[in-house]
């Protein structure tokens, strides 16, 4: 009988194929307890099963690094240093030698008691993080009992890999002959599964909750991971319709790739660049394989994040400089460090805070913490020398930041002249608006910047008050409130009057309906997903600047979201958009 699950598509394209089941749950797990004489044999079963474990993840590691890049390298080290800290073997010894519990049971206790404090977070990153604890768990345990660990590169023919989780060891393993989409059973948009989706171009759905209960290996199933949905076992009439979406998805990615090497112009000459949103360098081959005009939004604090010691400024330096040359002549533009204190709790002795997104984050943390930032300013400035790349601070909430990191920036720029070390002397420096206070005075900060960059994703909660990650309040969460229309139009007006451009690399940027809107506001730039490029720029190629304009000025008369949706979906959609992107 068919079913439908719905989660997260976190990488695009429609597959129809036969399912390949990773069970990797154990089921029996033994539990008892035991003498004071077996105490010290069952921590050295511990033991044996962790330096077991740390081999196979090395062996990976060495394997794959190659194929998936140093970008992804770090993943596994980071699993490594998680099995070489106190935090699991602590836990599970205490359990062994003072509540007299076997390894397989004090283990088990242990994952369950951490994976539940990595859940409690706010942030959706840490959150994620529950995730590679339970994975470490599984495999510890797996060689703790000398289960053999199921491989997906031992795949004999090609399919569909349901699983409750694919772990990084998983993923690096995939090769897209073999692995033709994938479905999980949790996950998000930024799980270390959902980047690698994106990177080896897998379409994906992930969060789907209990899909692996149903699904059987042989079952044929559908993957969407433009909609989020899997279907399993599609009726004959279903599989057909579903047969003509992927049809028409590949013929129409077939189609758009003609375009790759045209400039995204409206019809009436009027230029939009089109960039592209990364975390890794290795994505840089997919950006330029979808005819961006560069990278308008790269996210240096993924290089941060799952280790144990900060990168040193010569780490940093070798990974711009990568993306500098990888990307050139083509611009990217280096968002600083977009982190909070939690974040950092690993290397830094930070409390917690009771509202992360509102407390010491970004350019605050930055501005806390100078000799991190200053480590990282002098990275960039000496990477600039080998392409064309821009600053750009996040969270600014006003000219009194922006002054103190650009007096920063100077000092770092005379530490280099002094060393004689080279760098671009005239760096393009921005900031992203994302913060209210800052788009009402953008026509203050306009004057001491070199561009703007909207990043509507946080702009949107901080000026609605929500929590976009918060399903009780995740309604309210609307890019067509006039308030933000308002804004958008603000800024884009303070930027003109001191002939500077403005871009956007939020969500809005990469869908079809409210691009028109943007580049009737004015915006010179659009950064976005790698795969939205070529679909936002048939849209551009189809219309005039007049008509984008008359679509602006109509929605900005219009005085609520709902009145503003109805108009785009009931007369621009089915004049415009179907024409564009069905044609």
């Amino acid at each position: 009988m068919q079913k439908t699950f719905k989660g997260i598509g976190v990488s695009p394209g429609i597959v129809i194929g036969k399912a390949h089941l990773l069970n990797r749950e154990i089921e029996a797990i033994p539990k008892y307890y035991i003498g004071e004489d077996e105490k010290e044999k069952e921590i050295k079963r511990f033991q044996e099963a962790i330096n077991l474990s740390i081999s196979q993840l090395k062996s990976i590691k060495e394997r794959f690094s190659e194929a998936i890049g140093q970008e992804h390298v770090y993943i596994f080290e980071a699993k490594i240093l998680m099995l070489q800290d106190e935090m699991i073997y602590k836990k599970v010894t205490e359990k062994i030698t003072t509540e007299k519990m076997n390894t397989e049971w004090a283990l088990t206790e242990s994952i369950g008691e951490l994976i539940k404090i990595f859940s409690g977070f706010d942030d959706e990153y840490l959150k994620e993080r529950r995730t590679d604890v339970s994975n470490l768990g599984k495999r510890i345990l797996a060689n703790l009992m000398g289960f053999e660990h199921e491989s997906i590169s031992d795949l004999k023919e090609e399919a569909i890999v349901i699983a409750h989780d694919i772990a990084p060891s998983d993923t690096a393993q995939m090769h897209k002959e073999k692995v033709i989409a994938f479905a999980t059973d949790i996950g998000g948009k930024t799980s270390h599964t959902a980047i690698m989706a994106r990177c080896l171009e897998i379409p994906a759905v992930v969060g789907l909750e209990d899909v692996t209960s149903y699904i059987k290996t042989g079952d044929r199933i559908i993957v969407d991971g433009n909609s989020g949905e899997v279907l399993v076992n599609p009726d004959e009439e279903t599989y057909k319709i579903y047969l003509n979406k992927q049809l028409e998805y590949n013929s129409l990615q077939k189609n758009l790739y003609k375009l790759k090497d045209l400039p995204a112009e409206t019809a009436d000459g009027y230029r939009v660049n089109l960039t592209a949103n990364i975390e890794l360098s290795k994505e840089i081959d997919a950006v330029l394989d979808h005819g961006a005009d560069g990278i308008g939004l790269y996210r240096t604090e993924f290089l941060f994040l799952n280790r144990k010691t900060l990168p040193s400024e010569e780490e940093q330096f070798e990974n711009y400089k990568t993306v500098a040359k990888k990307i050139y002549p083509l611009p990217a533009v280096l968002r600083t460090l977009d982190l909070g204190g939690d974040k950092f709790l690993s290397h830094l002795d930070y409390p917690e805070e009771m509202n992360p997104a509102m407390g010491l984050r970004a350019i605050r943390f930055c501005l806390d913490q100078p000799w991190i930032f200053r480590t990282q300013l002098r990275a960039i400035l000496r990477a600039s020398v080998y392409g064309n790349l821009k600053i750009m601070y996040p969270m600014i909430s006003g000219i009194k930041e922006l002054t103190l990191a650009n007096a920063i920036l100077e000092e770092c720029k005379e530490e280099l002249r002094k060393e004689e070390k080279p760098f671009n002397e005239q760096i393009p420096v921005g900031i992203m608006i994302e913060v209210p206070t800052a788009a009402l005075t953008a026509d203050i900060l306009a004057k001491e910047v070199n561009f703007f960059s909207i990043g509507t994703n946080d702009l949107i909660q901080y000026s609605l008050a929500i929590d976009r990650v918060n399903e009780k309040v995740a309604y309210l969460y609307d890019p067509l409130h006039p308030a933000i229309l308002r804004l958008i139009r603000n800024i884009v007006t303070a930027a003109k009057k001191e002939k500077i451009p403005v871009g956007l690399c939020g969500e809005m940027g990469g869908d079809p309906l409210y691009s028109l809107i943007l580049v009737g506001l004015g915006i010179n730039e659009l950064s976005m997903n790698p795969g939205s490029i070529l679909n936002i720029k048939k849209l551009i190629r189809s219309i005039t600047l007049e008509e984008a304009k008359k679509v602006a000025d109509h929605v900005l008369s219009l005085d609520t979201s709902k009145e503003i949706e109805n108009y785009l979906n009931e007369e621009i959609k089915i004049k415009l958009y179907n024409k564009v992107i069905l044609n």
